[in-house]
């Protein structure tokens, strides 16, 4: 038979782990936020540098070899960047649904 002091105590921990998971969401979105926000920075100065440098640019080679630096440099960043902002995703949720861990094996059949 349940009592009343189950159904409280289940209130109470679910209350706690939509808290967390809460808390959690909030922090993993604004390390998302950051990390795309740094490395938006991180493009436009990178393309800022590349137009100032293409403008003193005397010669067709020159030029040329400037866009592939340019070209190589924003890729790998690019790759880098998406590399670790999907871990940020893939961290996020992890964190955000770590809480309730412990509700689901509480009320999970027993096999």
């Amino acid at each position: 038979m349940v009592k009343i002091e189950d159904i409280q105590n289940y209130g109470k921990e679910h209350f706690e782990s939509v808290t967390a998971s809460a808390n959690n969401l909030q922090s993993g979105v604004q390390a998302i936020a950051t990390a795309y926000g740094d490395y938006a920075k991180k493009s436009f100065e990178d393309t800022k540098s590349f137009v100032e440098k293409l403008s003193g640019v005397k010669s067709l080679d020159k030029a040329l070899e400037a866009q592939t630096e340019y070209l190589r440099s924003s890729y790998e960043t690019f790759v880098a960047e998406s590399q670790k902002i999907a871990g940020l995703y893939s961290d996020c949720a992890k964190q955000t649904f770590k809480p309730y861990e412990g509700l689901v094996t509480k009320f999970a059949p027993a096999q």
